[in-house]
Parts: structure tokens; sequence; C-alpha cells
């Protein structure tokens, strides 16, 4: 019997839950997973299904956590090496999940996160997010050896990423030789593989022409 439920959106597009999603996968959360597929504009099934009418969305044990961070953070406390263990490397790991989780937004709009689409060209609009978040690579993978930001296992930092890698996958900017690394171990990682194989089952009425052909 599953200990709770997590409420996701449309695998192919929604970024938010594949961030909430990791974390509990990685915590290994005995919970079953409700997949509402979204549509333009609010979803009433998720409005009506969630606390703040957006997903991601975890029921645990009687917990009740939306927000993506504050899943990481939830998921972390029942497995602690979800972030770096040393206080300094630990708050370094924070900072830059709290700015990818507060910022980037002119990368989000005009580069949505579609698993399907291949050989987009990045926004040029959106090239002062891809610097930031390259250099942000780098300095975390210099520091600790990669392939991971924060050494050899993927963890909340790297979830909170792993969005942007899937742009960075669709939209071919160009990167740093580190960056690039980085992106492909990410785009390696099983639990990354077994995302993008249940995005591509998805049934073709979930698809989105704004997602599929954006202006």
């Amino acid at each position: 019997m599953p200990e709770g439920r997590l409420v996701i959106g449309t695998r192919r597009y929604s970024s938010w839950s594949l961030r909430g999603w990791l974390p509990v996968r990685l915590a290994s959360l005995d919970v079953e997973e409700m997949v509402i597929p979204i549509a333009r504009g609010a979803t009433q099934a998720i409005r009506e299904g969630t606390p703040s009418g957006t997903v991601p969305y975890l029921e645990h044990r009687g917990v009740r956590v939306w927000e993506s961070l504050a899943i990481a953070e939830y998921c972390a406390e029942i497995m602690p090496s979800l972030w770096p263990s040393e206080r300094p490397t630990r708050a370094w790991a924070r900072a830059i999940a709290a700015e990818m989780h507060a910022g980037f937004a002119t990368l989000r709009r005009t580069m949505p996160m579609n698993l399907g689409r291949t050989g987009a060209a990045p926004h040029p609009e959106a090239q002062a997010d891809i610097a930031r978040i390259d250099a942000l690579w780098r300095e975390a993978l210099t520091a600790s050896g990669g392939p991971f930001l924060f050494g050899a296992a993927f963890g909340n930092a790297d979830a909170m990423y792993a969005p942007v890698v899937c742009r960075f996958v669709t939209y071919r900017p160009d990167l740093s030789p580190q960056a690039r690394a980085y992106c492909e171990a990410v785009r390696a990682y099983p639990l990354m593989v077994a995302w993008y194989d249940m995005a591509a089952q998805e049934p073709p009425e979930w698809l989105l022409p704004h997602y599929e052909n954006p202006a």
C-alpha cells in the first residue's frame, strides 16, 4: 500500500514536476504518481487537486508538501545525502538551487521545456540566463570534480537544474565543454532516462500546439 501520492503534470512539458519527482524518487518515497495533463492557462483538475493549484504536490505519511524546492527539502530530511555533507558546500548547493527556483524567467519563458522537440534554436533574449547558468555549473563542477554539480552523486541541486538540461538538449545553445559534459551526464542518469521514456508514452491528445509550435 503506497504511503501517499505525488501529483505531477504532463512529463513532456512540466519542468517543475520533474524538479519535484526527482527528489521523491532519489529518496525512495513509496508514493503513487498521479499525472494531470496540463492545458493552456490554469488547469481545472490541478486547481482542484492541489492546495496551491500547481504541480508538483506531495502527500507522504500524512504530510502535505507543495512547491518543488520544499519537496526537495522534505526529501533531504529523509535522505540527507541529497545535499552535500559539509555545511559550506551545502549552503552553496542550496543557493544555486534557490537561484534556479526564483530566477531565469527569460529562459523559462522563451525556451519552454518540450522533451519531444529537437533542433530548436535558443532565443537571443535568453543568452544572459544561459551564460549565468553555464558559469554556475562550471564553478561547481570545477570544485567538486563532477560529473554532477557537487560530486559523484546526483542530488537536489542537479534535480533543480535537470529541466534546464532538458531545454539545452532541445535548443542546443553554445556551452562550455564542462557544461556540455554535465548535460550529457544528467541526460544519461537512469531517472532522467526513465522520465524521458514515460514522457514518450504519454497519449497524443496531451500534446499542446503552443508548446509544439511556439510563436
